[in-house]
Formats: C-alpha cells, sequence, structure tokens
C-alpha cells in the first residue's frame, strides 16, 4: 500500500435497506459499493459504515428540521427497524467499524471523528447515498476539519441527475478528487 493511502479509510454512508430501496438502480448501487469495499480490504484500508438512526419516538429530531421531521410527524417506517439496518448485500465484516449519526453529515451527532483520530486517519474515501445530502454535508465538514478526500463518483447516488452532475464535475473537486470505483481501485493495486 502507497504511503497515500496509509492513513486512509473508506466511508460507506447511509447505505441502509430503506435509503437503498428508494433509489431506481439499486443493483448498480450495491456492485460498484461493494467494488469499492473489497478494494479498501484487499489494501487493508479501514471501512466505516455511516448509518442514521433514532432512538424510538425521535427525539433527536426537531420540528424546525425539515429533512427529517415530516418522517417523525408521519412515523415513518423508513426511519426505524430492518429499514435503518446496512444493507444485507454490503454487511460490515467484525473488523468493520459502524458509527451512528443523529443529522446529515457523518460527523454530525455521531463519534466518528474520535474514530478517526483514533484510527490516525487522515484521508477519507467517500461513497454514500445520497450524494446532495450525506456526501455534500461530510465532504464539507471534512474539508473544513482539513482532511485529504477522495470522492468514489459513481459509489455516490441521487435522485436528482443534475444536482449529482453538478456536485460530481463542479463543487466536489474544488475539495477533493473524484475518481471512478475502477480508477482508485487501480491506483490502490498498483500503489500511486
Amino acid at each position: 500500500m502507497s504511503d497515500t493511502h496509509a492513513h486512509a479509510a473508506l466511508l460507506v454512508m447511509d447505505m441502509q435497506e430503506g435509503i437503498v430501496a428508494r433509489l431506481a438502480q439499486q443493483s448498480d448501487v450495491l456492485t460498484l459499493v461493494h467494488t469499492a469495499i473489497d478494494a479498501a480490504r484487499g489494501a487493508s484500508i479501514p471501512i466505516i459504515y455511516v448509518a442514521v438512526t433514532f432512538r424510538p419516538g425521535y427525539p433527536e429530531i426537531s420540528p424546525n428540521n425539515k429533512s427529517f421531521s415530516a418522517h417523525k410527524e408521519q412515523q415513518s417506517s423508513l426511519l426505524t427497524g430492518r429499514a435503518m439496518e446496512i444493507a444485507s448485500a454490503l454487511a460490515p465484516q467484525p473488523t468493520d467499524i459502524v458509527v451512528t449519526k443523529r443529522r446529515v453529515s457523518a460527523f454530525s451527532g455521531s463519534d466518528l471523528e474520535v474514530v478517526l483520530r483514533a484510527q490516525n486517519i487522515s484521508h477519507l474515501v467517500l461513497c454514500g447515498i445520497s450524494t446532495s445530502g450525506v456526501v455534500l454535508s461530510t465532504l464539507r465538514e471534512a474539508a473544513d476539519k482539513d482532511y485529504q478526500l477522495t470522492v468514489l463518483a459513481d459509489c455516490c447516488f441521487d435522485n436528482d441527475e443534475e444536482v449529482q452532475r453538478v456536485l460530481l464535475t463542479k463543487v466536489f473537486p474544488r475539495q477533493a478528487e473524484v475518481l471512478q470505483v475502477e480508477t482508485w481501485k487501480m491506483r490502490l493495486i498498483g500503489g500511486f
């Protein structure tokens, strides 16, 4: 493994059953993310799953939070039970780390930063659902915290194709290297 990847971790974000189920291209999502996970495992890069979860009754959700309050009001099944479990096709291994968050960013309401410091991780490789949600929020916060960043473009998914295009081609490259998973995988194998 090259020195560039010695302090890296793959963040697999919001790849939960209920979230994956809302995407039209589910099988593509799982296949591409699985490729990233396999590549990380092969290069001994830690895999950190980030999952959004709430307590029964959703005490963490304020009525002021437009993203989550509608689900709370409807007592949405998207926020409970099996829907919140990590997609079985991407199930964590015993050595993987699972971080629970309470907001959109992987850092908000989680112990992610403590885990990253403890593991001496300074380079985050991001993938997740949705590009305009968890990936954008996490990238912005991580950049402000001075992490080196890579975004796996074809492992990020959003139901709005135009937003996806703008983020991956215009916004993210300002703060991260944006790569296809196969390119990232070849870099890991080649050590560059």
